[in-house]
């Protein structure tokens, strides 16, 4: 299998972390630590693999889809937004 997958164990810390009620999978925070943990193992492995052009095309469209995201939520919620960009860690 792939190695830029991240595992279902790893998947649900990231949901236990980041969910903002019991049972949430689908908001903002979620989705955005979801994506920065699949950006973060991809990037890695094109640091390998520096020819795999179709790979580094679906990391494009994730830090795309990310900062969407993380646009909507600072247009919602500024305190949210700041929140979250402390707890993962992203330069913005």
């Amino acid at each position: 299998m792939w190695g830029d997958y991240i595992t279902m164990s790893g998947k649900s810390e990231i949901i236990g972390r980041f969910a903002t009620r019991d049972g949430d999978t689908g908001s903002p925070e979620v989705q955005v630590a979801i994506l920065t943990s699949r950006i973060d193992e991809l990037g890695e492995h094109l640091k390998i693999h520096v020819k795999d052009f179709h790979s580094r095309r679906g990391l494009l469209a994730m830090v795309s889809r990310r900062r969407k995201l993380l646009d909507y939520l600072k247009r919602v919620s500024n305190m949210r937004y700041s929140k979250l960009i402390a707890a993962l860690g992203l330069r913005r």
